[in-house]
């Protein structure tokens, strides 16, 4: 015969631990009841039900106010867990039940410049697989729970509850039109730069002062610049002849290749941190996440 196992035998009611984890997280009865829709007497009779039920108080019951007590205050946070590991499995399981696509989320210069040239080459290796773009200027912004897969740089592969796949270390290299470096004179010589704007991406500050100090060029990185939130704005404009701007590079291999974009000066550095493929890490094992992240690690190894 099953038997219940006893950690389960010793849940507490799901109605009433609701109840506790609004409570504790707005620190108010009132509060609590408006968010889950019935009265502040049913809020407090429901935390009595689960002090009851632990044999221990919650909260210390105060003039106008509550106050968590010390149990609470050690309960609260496994609730809080709890309830949005519930919530996330949920938004999981309802996405799954609704899309066959495969949510990729990356930012707009990665996408543009490095996976859609490889598109044909992803549909012809899983023609089965629906593809989907969401995309993301900075790595916090990008929503794990709402995609499959990210595609993220980053210093500190450390989030919680987050798989990192490393892919790739790059090197960040300048890049200027053909007829901009012709006006410096194409001589290898970064002192050149003082004769042309610098075109740098406010959101990664770290790549041109990098470069800089790699250079022996410190004390330049105060000289004026032209600034821009993505690496996908930097280098158009570069393409347009309006400066030299810095990227990975990866992600302008295609311009150099074709010639819309040249490298003034021989010099390339590693750009700080690198770059991840990430999910979240109780989905590594779903067979579309792993072949997605071994189509992509080979990507990177064999084209870079």
């Amino acid at each position: 015969m099953y038997k219940t196992p006893m950690a389960r035998m010793h849940l507490p009611p799901l109605g009433p631990l609701r109840a506790f984890e609004a409570a504790a997280r707005l620190l108010s009865f009132r509060l609590a009841g408006e968010e889950l829709g019935v009265t502040q007497s049913a809020i407090s009779h429901q935390i009595s039900a689960l002090e009851a039920f632990l044999k221990i108080k919650l909260f210390e019951r105060l003039p106008r106010r509550v106050v968590l007590t010390d149990a609470g205050i050690l309960y609260a946070p496994y609730a809080r867990a709890a309830f949005e590991r519930i919530a996330s499995g949920t938004s999981l399981i309802s996405r799954i039940g609704n899309t066959d696509d495969l949510i990729i989320e990356a930012y707009p210069t990665f996408v543009v410049r490095w996976l859609i040239p490889r598109l044909a080459l992803l549909r012809e290796a899983r023609p089965d697989l629906n593809i989907r773009f969401g995309t993301s200027q900075l790595d916090w912004e990008l929503n794990i729970d709402s995609a499959d897969v990210g595609i993220i740089h980053t210093s500190r592969p450390d989030r919680p509850h987050l798989h990192y796949k490393h892919l790739a270390q790059a090197t960040l290299v300048p890049v200027c039109a053909q007829s901009l470096a012709a006006k410096m004179g194409r001589d290898g010589v970064p002192r050149m730069l003082r004769r042309v704007t610098r075109l740098v991406l406010y959101t990664a500050p770290d790549d041109w002062r990098t470069w800089l100090d790699a250079a022996g060029l410190a004390d330049w990185d105060r000289q004026p610049t032209v600034k821009f939130d993505s690496y996908l704005t930097a280098i158009e404009a570069a393409i347009d002849g309006h400066g030299v701007a810095i990227a990975p590079q990866f992600l302008v291999a295609g311009d150099l290749h074709s010639g819309r974009l040249v490298r003034p000066f021989e010099l390339a550095v590693a750009q700080p941190g690198a770059w991840y493929l990430i999910c979240r890490e109780e989905r590594r094992e779903e067979p579309r996440i792993v072949w997605f992240e071994h189509w992509i690690a080979e990507q990177f190894a064999t084209s870079g």
